[in-house]
């Protein structure tokens, strides 16, 4: 029985560090970069390369969001939503987390500017921006926070361009803005539902800062903004006439559904924004990959 129990530990404790990683999350961030490459290139790629590429944004990621954890424990087990996370039950200690986290960053880190230079910048800056920028130093003082958090989520699919381009352009700033503007369907959304459980840990929100409104309108506006940079990028892209179509119909679906959020709120439309807003972020960029790959 006692054996039984060990292994019962053992494997909650792997389950942990997987948890740690957010795999979700980084899923999605490390779909846009691979994304982002794949339309760059327009066709057979190196395997080599993308598989390079794909480890280095997968261990920096998921590295970066472990020491995220181990920054924001003390409010995590405040929050209903994040008390069960594997730091805040005790099930993993910090100093664990801290060398979990911190091996798979130094890992990815090489591994990217091992791969390429440019590479290797363009991910030590969302590194810097999620790790030190938003979670340390601006998350507890200010909602605009949110901003830096999402330059730092647009970083992979601005690392897959460059790396497949060599360098910076337009199209690569076009998608890595529409993954910043993104982001208050995400959190924003989520915010307002739980702000009790943010103001308790003492975390400010665009909610409870600037009022629900304010943050209804600064949605609504985000996804108008987000539409007019994705169909740019796609018409620059020159991708398929029919992805460019199917493209405008998902973003109108966001956009509408913000604006009658706006004009008459409600709790059960704001949750379903946050559902789809990731499920819509993922279709825009394999719409745009296929698209241009068509």
């Amino acid at each position: 029985m006692e054996i039984l129990s060990q292994r019962q530990l053992h494997t909650a404790r792997l389950r942990g560090f997987w948890t740690l990683t957010k795999f979700r999350q980084t899923a999605l961030l490390l779909v846009t970069g691979v994304c982002a490459y794949a339309l760059t290139e327009g066709g057979p790629f190196d395997p080599a390369e993308a598989l390079w590429m794909v480890s280095a944004l997968f261990l920096s990621i998921s590295g970066c969001t472990a020491l995220n954890m181990v920054l924001d424990r003390d409010i995590d087990v405040i929050m209903e939503r994040t008390a069960s996370r594997p730091l805040p039950a005790g099930l993993i200690q910090p100093s664990e987390a801290l060398m979990f986290g911190g091996t798979l960053s130094i890992l990815g880190l090489s591994f990217a500017f091992a791969l390429d230079l440019a590479f290797g910048l363009v991910v030590s800056a969302g590194f810097i921006l999620d790790l030190v920028v938003y979670t340390a130093w601006l998350k507890r003082r200010t909602p605009i926070s949110i901003l830096l958090g999402g330059a730092s989520g647009a970083m992979p699919v601005l690392a897959g361009r460059v790396l497949a381009l060599g360098h910076i352009d337009a199209i690569g700033i076009l998608l890595a803005a529409s993954v910043v503007l993104w982001i208050p369907s995400h959190i924003l959304a989520l915010t307002t539902r739980r702000a009790a459980e943010y103001r308790r840990a003492g975390v400010p929100t665009w909610p409870s800062v600037y009022g629900a409104r304010a943050t209804r309108v600064f949605t609504a506006g985000s996804n108008l903004l987000n539409t007019t940079a994705l169909i740019t990028a796609g018409l620059m892209l020159r991708i398929h006439g029919a992805a460019l179509v199917a493209l405008l119909a998902c973003s109108l679906v966001i956009c509408i559904l913000s604006t009658v959020q706006l004009a008459a709120p409600s709790a059960k439309r704001n949750w379903l924004l946050f559902k789809l807003a990731s499920l819509y972020m993922l279709t825009s960029m394999l719409l745009l990959t296929l698209g241009s790959l068509a």
